[in-house]
């Protein structure tokens, strides 16, 4: 920590005072010789510490939070194709009912024709999309997409909450994808934002059985297993288990909040009433009880206000890097199968039961790809960890400052009601008289 350190012992520093004499110290003398004021308390002199360190802290904070702006800007300037996802509109057929969104994407990039597309897109739609950039990159690491199925309490598939969640998710995977610079460069990603008729190109893919050949490929490698991962990937894949058990628990433990907050909620607005009803019934206590009702009243409020937060931006950031971290595990696999496919390859070469000269340029061909895998993921892997920490500490700094407010915004409510109920001076001698 920055800032004017404290001495270890910090007792030692003090002066050698009985309680009493401290006490009469520091109420006594209020200035010191160069008319400074002093502590109010021994503990005070700590706080003038910490508020150094504080401010200092502050400060970098602040500094720290202009470059970020100001690197956005530079991202900003530099960006080349902004995509938007909006306007949901449902979608009914004789076999399904589906959402369709509009994406918007405007783009100053030579190898489009136009600056400017408008399209409409499904789910399934998004999906294609996503399947073909881990095709294409398998080491590169695709942001993920919501899940298919409804998430949990969500009770309705076509309920506005869950269209509007999905939506955001589905603008947040797009633009994840538009600031990427290979992902974004991508044949498949233009013709996602440009083709009218996506359903033609969707048929192009690769077919059942050679899905089906590398599915197989990718298990028996996982089945050989590895000889010699490199150290920095054995770190990664550890990183990896240990950020997705505790971005998990996060998870599972705000959404238990939230539904305590809720079943709060809902008490609060069976208190109110009681408290309007008894006024009905005392003459003498009414005023002070229809103000207890109003104050549960407005708590209530605020209690919905700050569920409504923690659902609408705790949350889904939360369990997006739920979803990143299966992401990036399924990546670490597919460049370990890589490594390992150039391994087998290499053992039968050295075993000389084959064809050298094919085998060889087979297995430079598989070094050349293990080395491009290793740095495809390595590139993307510090990208992906500077883009966590900045989402991550934004929906925490915000869960934080929404807090604060919410209970200085109850608390006052509170402190206000307890002052209405004070007596005024005059009226409380006006009373002792009386008695």
């Amino acid at each position: 920590m920055s800032g004017q350190a404290v001495p270890a012992d910090f007792s030692g520093h003090m002066l050698d005072l009985d309680e009493d004499e401290d006490l009469e110290v520091f109420s006594k003398n209020t200035s010191l010789a160069d008319g400074s004021p002093v502590p109010i308390s021994p503990s005070s002199m700590v706080n003038q510490y910490r508020l150094e360190e504080d401010e200092e802290e502050e400060e970098e904070e602040e500094e720290e939070q202009q470059q970020q702006q100001q690197q956005q800007q530079r991202d900003t300037n530099t960006k080349d194709i902004f995509v938007t996802v909006d306007n949901p509109e449902s979608q009914v057929t004789a076999i399904e009912t589906f959402i369709m969104y509009r994406v918007v994407t405007k783009t100053t990039r030579s190898e489009f024709d136009s600056s400017e597309y408008e399209v409409r897109r499904r789910y399934q739609d998004f999906l294609w999309l996503r399947s073909r950039l881990e095709e294409s990159h398998p080491t590169l690491i695709v942001h993920p997409l919501p899940e298919k199925f409804v998430m949990k309490g969500m009770v309705e598939r076509f309920n506005e909450d869950f269209i509007e969640t999905r939506r955001r998710a589905l603008h947040r995977f797009l633009n994840k994808i538009s600031e990427h610079p290979i992902l974004s460069c991508s044949q498949h990603f233009k013709v996602f934002l440009t083709a009218q008729e996506l359903l033609s190109v969707r048929k192009q893919g690769p077919g059942f059985l050679s899905r089906m050949g590398e599915t197989v490929r990718a298990v028996a490698n996982s089945v050989r297993g590895l000889r010699s991962r490199p150290e920095e990937f054995t770190l990664m894949q550890e990183y990896v288990e240990e950020f997705s058990n505790k971005v998990c628990s996060v998870d599972k433990v705000t959404q238990r909040i939230i539904k305590e907050q809720k079943e709060y909620l809902d008490e609060l607005k069976q208190y109110s009433p009681s408290y309007t009803q008894w006024a009905g019934s005392e003459e003498e206590l009414a005023e002070p009880l229809k103000g207890v009702a109003g104050c549960v009243e407005r708590c209530g409020k605020e209690t919905e206000a700050q569920i409504h937060h923690l659902s609408e931006v705790l949350v889904p950031a939360l369990h997006e890097y739920v979803l990143c971290g299966e992401t990036l595990k399924a990546v670490i696999r597919r460049r370990d199968n890589i490594q390992a496919e150039f391994e087998a390859k290499n053992e039968a070469l050295a075993s000389r039961k084959v064809d050298q000269e094919a085998l060889q340029e087979e297995v430079d061909g598989l070094a050349d790809r293990v080395e491009l895998a290793s740095n495809a993921l390595k590139g993307d892997w510090s990208r992906w960890q500077s883009s966590m920490r900045t989402d991550l500490k934004s929906a925490f700094i915000s869960t934080a400052e929404k807090n604060v407010e919410y209970y200085e915004k109850c608390l006052a409510v509170w402190e206000s009601f307890l002052l209405s109920q004070r007596a005024e001076p005059g009226e409380q001698r006006d009373e002792e008289d009386a008695s």
